[in-house]
């Protein structure tokens, strides 16, 4: 696992469109294969994490982070999580794997396939988790890690930085507080497709 830091994005950058095939579309009760940045429209808040199952990072906060989806879900903030891994590498990363995950852990999010990297790219996401939070503009307000813990610490994931995020984007309709960029393992580029 190459320990890698999120880059910093400009706040107030507009969140770039996607359109991915989903592995759990009962997960929103929309009736079709893929899902779009549109899909999210009715969205107050709309919170986007590049993830994957294999990563003991993105392990760590997964049970808090679908808390938190679950908590969130009556005030309008929609989550969606992406995998952009290369599943040659890592087999695990499959969309079959990923839909058996989603299923198991009862993710109330849709989870989304990144084939070609593409939507990874435009993002910037470099590691996973990677989280983004955007407006109902859809303009980035929060770009940050999860919380402070980490795996092997001891201590269970809290969310306490972008739950901090988005009560204050949802009071305030701005996000003032300082943002630590987020770690994780590096996604899992497919070869000569690594952004340079």
């Amino acid at each position: 696992m190459a320990l890698t830091y999120s880059q910093e994005i400009a706040l107030g950058t507009e969140a770039p469109p996607f359109e991915l095939p989903v592995v759990n579309p009962e997960a929103d009760g929309l009736n079709k294969p893929t899902r779009s940045l549109e899909d999210f429209a009715d969205a107050r808040v709309l919170v986007v994490v590049f993830t994957c199952n294999h990563c003991p990072y993105a392990q760590h906060i997964e049970s808090a982070l679908i808390e938190l989806a679950r908590a969130y879900a009556h005030k309008g903030v929609r989550f969606v999580a992406i995998n952009a891994n290369d599943p040659t590498q890592y087999p695990e990363d499959a969309p079959e794997e990923m839909a058996r995950r989603a299923r198991a852990k009862g993710y109330p999010f849709p989870y989304l396939f990144d084939e070609t990297q593409e939507v990874a790219k435009a993002y910037g996401a470099l590691c996973t988790p990677d989280l983004y939070v955007f407006d109902a503009q859809r303009r980035l307000v929060y770009h940050g890690r999860f919380d402070d813990t980490r795996p092997g610490q001891g201590r269970p994931a809290t969310g306490a930085d972008l739950t901090r995020a988005i009560d204050e984007l949802l009071a305030t309709g701005t996000v003032t507080g300082p943002q630590y960029p987020s770690m994780g393992c590096n996604i899992k580029w497919r070869p000569a497709s690594a952004p340079r």
